[in-house]
């Protein structure tokens, strides 16, 4: 396990209690907005401990699916524990080396996960080769680009570097993984990106 692995392990539990009741009626409101629809198939990269599989479940209902993926092992396990559903499953791995066969997923999020990705270029190229075509690539903070880089910086090693792309790195990595439509929103409250598959 290297030290990014251990610090997530160690950690995933307080960043769940870190969560205010505004926020999570902030991710909601978001999610509201992103169309998510009954019979889906959704990836959840970086799920940590399941933060948004009860709002993914209550959308993609009985008929969608939904498998949380992330590269801490006891994070993963208790998001495992957490959501015993026949329609949730949890996968440990890298978000760079998706174990998935291409275009099953209608929609692949990351939610406050996107930032600690040691290779975005190649989850986002990967990610649109999981999703069928039309499917999108979602990607959520609760806090922009410059306050997360901030808030990284001061938490210290393994985490100080760990940032989100600007809108000129963001648009050659959609370029780079073949996503040739993207909208972002990046202000002080926000960090929303989506991506579009053809």
């Amino acid at each position: 396990m290297d030290k990014k692995q251990e610090y997530f392990d160690a950690r995933g539990d307080d960043w769940d209690r870190d969560l205010t009741a505004e926020d999570l009626e902030r991710l909601n409101h978001i999610i509201d907005k992103i169309d998510i629809t009954p019979g889906l198939k959704v990836c959840d990269l970086g799920c940590g401990t399941g933060v948004l599989f009860d709002f993914l479940r209550r959308r993609v209902g009985e008929s969608g699916y939904i498998v949380g993926l992330d590269f801490a092992p006891r994070v993963a396990h208790k998001a495992h524990r957490n959501f015993p559903f026949h329609n949730i499953g949890v996968v440990e791995a890298d978000a760079c080396c998706l174990p998935f066969r291409e275009e099953v997923f209608d929609l692949v999020v990351s939610f406050a996960a996107f930032a600690h990705f040691s290779h975005k270029d190649e989850t986002i190229r990967q990610a649109n080769e999981i999703l069928k075509p039309g499917g999108r690539i979602i990607i959520i903070h609760l806090v922009g680009r410059s306050e997360l880089a901030r808030t990284h910086h001061q938490a210290g090693r393994p985490i100080d570097r760990d940032e989100l792309p600007d809108r000129i790195e963001l648009e050659d990595m959609f370029a780079r993984g073949h996503f040739p439509r993207y909208e972002l929103t990046d202000d002080e409250n926000l960090y929303l990106a989506i991506g579009y598959k053809e």
